[in-house]
């Protein structure tokens, strides 16, 4: 099968992709070959490009997508040709029209879960599965921050904790974002570029501040989480939008009332098959339920992916981005 891919021969702005023609084999032993119909575009992407992440160059980019299974090699189990699979890695080289898959990596999809949906939805709502279920373990009746409230992950975190039956109190950029982050349920919405987010999250908590706090951002939005916490609150700060997190002073979560942080990475929590498969179910469930309802605020051809990166680090984006290959 002909394919087109995405590669980089060295880290840097968006203007680093490049794209080529491929000639893809026979899947070998527990390999599958997948036609793409549709490419999610996420933050990890511009780390892996940017350099934030390093990795082997030069190399491909993208680990979410979904498609439809073409072939498969010799000890797969459990797929057949027609099967409609999604992955969100960690190999990356999802950015292509199609391409050889571990078997191991493919999730088979429901039927009442089309492909753009598992694309934009499974490795933002995997995240936000394993951030509030088991990082965090929010129960019914506690009140969170969700930094970047309107985002990929921002709008299926608070969806999710509102179903669990948390209070969220959402930060955003604009109008159109906080409209985004109030249909999505979140019960207070602050606009960061205007209001002073830790005050009026202490304002909301009757002075207390938050027992817990999602910090996509890193860097820039790391002050006002500490500030924003309450005492032996929990800080998960699961991203880089905003630069990572460094020179970390442990003494300053004494300071700030002997607060917690944790930085999680999604495949400590999906490592094991069990716990893959577990977590899977959970958020096919909470979509096909609809609880958690996906919103695809963009749509992007392939070889547009360098705009499509462009748009995402401007904050021009609002819910998940594809990117749509084009097959004859």
């Amino acid at each position: 099968m002909q394919a087109i891919e995405a590669f980089i021969e060295s880290q840097g702005g968006p203007e680093v992709i490049d794209w080529r023609e491929v000639t893809l084999g026979d899947p070998g032993p527990g390999e599958v070959l997948v036609r793409q119909s549709a490419v999610g575009l996420n933050y990890l992407d511009t780390y892996h490009r940017d350099g934030t992440y390093p990795i082997d160059l030069p190399g491909g980019l993208g680990v979410e997508a979904a498609g439809e299974v073409i072939a498969i090699g010799a000890d797969v189990h459990g797929l057949q040709p027609g099967d409609r699979v999604a992955t969100f890695g960690p190999q990356r080289n999802a950015y292509a029209s199609a391409r050889l898959v571990p078997a191991s990596s493919l999730f088979k999809l429901p039927p009442g879960i089309d492909d753009e949906t598992a694309a934009a939805a499974l490795l933002k709502a995997c995240t936000v599965e394993a951030l509030v279920d088991r990082c965090a373990r929010v129960e019914a009746g506690t009140t969170v921050l969700v930094h970047a409230a309107a985002g990929g992950v921002g709008l299926i975190l608070v969806q999710w904790l509102k179903a669990i039956g948390a209070t969220v109190i959402g930060t955003v950029s604009t109008e159109a974002k906080e409209h985004a982050a109030r249909e999505a349920g979140a019960d207070h919405v602050i606009r960061y570029k205007q209001d002073d987010v830790a005050a009026h999250v202490r304002e909301i908590t009757d002075g207390q501040g938050v027992p817990v706090t999602f910090d996509g951002i890193g860097m820039a939005t790391w002050a006002t989480s500490l500030k924003a916490t309450a005492r032996r609150g929990l800080i998960v700060s699961y991203g880089n939008a905003g630069g990572p997190v460094t020179g970390v002073n442990l003494g300053i979560l004494a300071q700030h009332g002997s607060q917690f942080v944790t930085r999680p990475t999604l495949f400590d929590y999906y490592h094991l098959p069990g716990e893959r498969a577990a977590g899977a179910a959970r958020v096919f469930e909470m979509i096909e339920g609809g609880a958690v309802k996906i919103t695809v605020g963009q749509r992007y051809s392939l070889e547009d992916a360098a705009r499509a990166h462009t748009d995402l680090e401007a904050g021009r984006t609002t819910g998940s981005s594809l990117l749509i290959p084009e097959h004859p």
